[in-house]
């Protein structure tokens, strides 16, 4: 007999995705608990204790009841618990378009194919880059994404020099995110046009239709 699957869940919600290139896309949102990471800028603290107890077919359940096709696994880290990958694998079973955002310190081969994963590289300024799994770059493929959240000029041109020597354009989409408060959007913008950089730029958009707010 299989194994029951439970994991620890800090939320599930409904929202416009705001990151990616699913970017607009109502959105389905599984935030998991958990995260042996401390970026300086992290957002979803809060995500890091607590949270519930439930398990796969009850949280399946929560999923069904929102009818949307497209589904976000999120942290937190998701791969902190031994269960995500059992959570991807059904909701792709399900018939679900399913992300997953991760922070880049885990081993993503588990994850299952068929879906997307996001994978954070995590540049200096951030305290946390020498968690990042070099090893996770050449599993991805096309319909992966790789995410650089900046904070200032050195970290755009070590991510420049990341993009470079791994040569990630040719592997998945790339985005280049600023931090909210620290570098402005429109600063990022002319240096990757300056440069002719083939990424993608992106702000968040849930926090520009509602801030902080949690469960959006």
């Amino acid at each position: 007999m299989a194994e029951a699957v439970n994991l620890r869940v800090s939320e599930v919600f409904l929202s416009i995705q705001g990151e990616t290139s699913r970017t607009g896309l109502p959105t389905v949102f599984i935030r998991l608990t958990g995260c042996p990471l401390r970026c300086r800028w992290c957002d979803t603290t809060y995500s890091f204790q607590g949270g519930e107890t439930i398990a796969l077919e009850e949280l399946l359940q929560q999923v069904a009841a929102f009818g949307i096709g497209t589904v976000c696994v999120t942290g937190g880290e998701p791969l902190a618990q031994k269960g995500c990958p059992a959570l991807l694998t059904a909701l792709c079973d399900e018939g679900y378009s399913v992300s997953l955002e991760t922070g880049g310190a885990y081993d993503i081969a588990a994850v299952d194919p068929r879906v997307s994963r996001i994978v954070d590289i995590k540049p200096p300024e951030s305290g946390e880059s020498e968690r990042n799994r070099w090893d996770n770059l050449p599993l991805l493929n096309p319909h992966d994404e790789v995410k650089f959240v900046l904070a200032n000029r050195a970290d755009y041109d070590w991510a420049c020099a990341a993009v470079r020597q791994h040569e990630l354009n040719a592997r998945c989409p790339v985005l280049f995110s600023p931090v909210q408060g620290e570098l402005d959007p429109q600063q990022l913008a002319e240096w990757i046009l300056a440069d002719r950089l083939p990424v993608r730029m992106q702000v968040q958009l849930h926090k520009v239709l509602w801030g902080n707010a949690r469960g959006k």
